[in-house]
């Protein structure tokens, strides 16, 4: 294929788009292509707090790279939480340093915003040029080169087509880190976007040398004892308002000491809010240190976008599952979020 496609580079490649401008067009495969092929040493990065699709798409993305003879950094604020272990060369991600290094491209995964690379954004000098693909609908296309399409359920989903159009090689490790990024965020293809291609892309990836069984039971049976504890504890102190149809449970730091968990520990314990079947909107309140919190939301009715509600507290995400992260205290947070979810409920009467 013809990589000669040109592409310029700004000289300021962090600089954000101007408020009053228009979010520039999704780039072209090729473009992006053509902009890898010139760089020769690339940074690849995700949100901290990484779920399977961040750390998934980053490790495929990063292998197919180093294919090509690139020298690849793979940065995440927080590594790679121990349930992601399973993942192929997961010890190729590093935390970021505390000084500045430069690439000649920086490649952004799964991330709508800036701000959500943490310590992994501070820590780039020089980057390049910056590429963002993703899937957020909230995404604000910060990149010179951004491919954002809320259509699809997962990253992953979109770095397999850029992989097929570009004629890489799936070998059993990109392929394993693809499907765990794509099985994990459509709720093992459940969730809304889920279609016939997502299916496929899934097989394909199976005959490329996904071990579908052992790869599962590392996903989804394998997790430490104190994550029941965790699962005890919620279950014991859900609350249920707005005449049974919002669910939400709160986690302070002194739980989290008390039950001797990890942060991590608490990723899927919104799903089980979400089942009960009455409830329309989950949410979890989780308090972080500094005078925090971090907010989950998911909803299950297309009339409640969740997504629209976590932007008012400046998050983001998807319509059916997004969330924020606010200053301030966990009671305080959590009455301002309540509030602002009873108001869109009682809007549907």
């Amino acid at each position: 294929m013809n990589w000669d496609f040109p592409v310029s580079i700004p000289t300021d490649a962090m600089s954000p788009i101007a408020s009053n401008s228009q979010p520039p067009a999704n780039a072209r495969f090729k473009q992006i292509l053509s902009a890898l092929h010139w760089a020769r040493n690339i940074l690849v990065t995700s949100h901290l707090r990484p779920d399977g699709d961040a750390l998934g798409s980053t490790i495929a993305f990063a292998l197919w790279l180093r294919s090509l003879g690139k020298k690849v950094t793979i940065w995440n604020e927080d590594g790679v939480p121990s349930r992601f272990h399973y993942l192929p060369y997961h010890s190729y991600v590093s935390v970021p340093p505390t000084d500045k290094h430069s690439f000649d491209g920086v490649v952004v995964l799964d991330s709508p915003t800036r701000g959500r690379l943490g310590k992994a954004l501070t820590a780039i000098k020089s980057p390049g040029i910056l590429i963002n693909i993703d899937h957020h609908v909230s995404n604000q296309r910060y990149g010179d080169l951004n491919y954002v399409d809320p259509s699809v359920p997962a990253t992953g989903q979109i770095l397999f087509d850029l992989f097929r159009y570009a004629e890489v090689d799936f070998t059993p490790e990109i392929s394993t880190n693809l499907y765990a990024a794509i099985a994990t965020d459509t709720g093992s293809f459940q969730y809304a976007g889920t279609t016939q291609h997502t299916f496929e892309s899934a097989a394909y990836l199976v005959r490329s040398g996904v071990q579908v069984t052992k790869l599962s039971l590392a996903m989804y049976h394998s997790q430490p004892r104190r994550c029941f504890r965790l699962l005890q504890h919620a279950l014991n102190n859900t609350k249920f308002s707005c005449n049974g149809t919002v669910a939400h449970f709160s986690l302070s730091l002194s739980d989290l000491k008390h039950l001797r968990i990890f942060p991590e520990d608490n990723e899927g314990i919104i799903d089980h809010l979400r089942s009960v079947e009455d409830v329309l909107v989950a949410l979890f309140f989780e308090e972080l240190p500094d005078v925090r919190v971090r907010i989950s939301a998911r909803s299950k009715d297309t009339r409640i976008d969740v997504c629209k509600i976590c932007m008012q507290f400046g998050g983001g995400g998807h319509p059916f599952a997004s969330g924020a992260c606010i200053r301030g205290s966990l009671p305080s947070i959590r009455e301002k979020f309540l509030t602002a979810i009873y108001h869109e409920i009682q809007g549907l009467t």
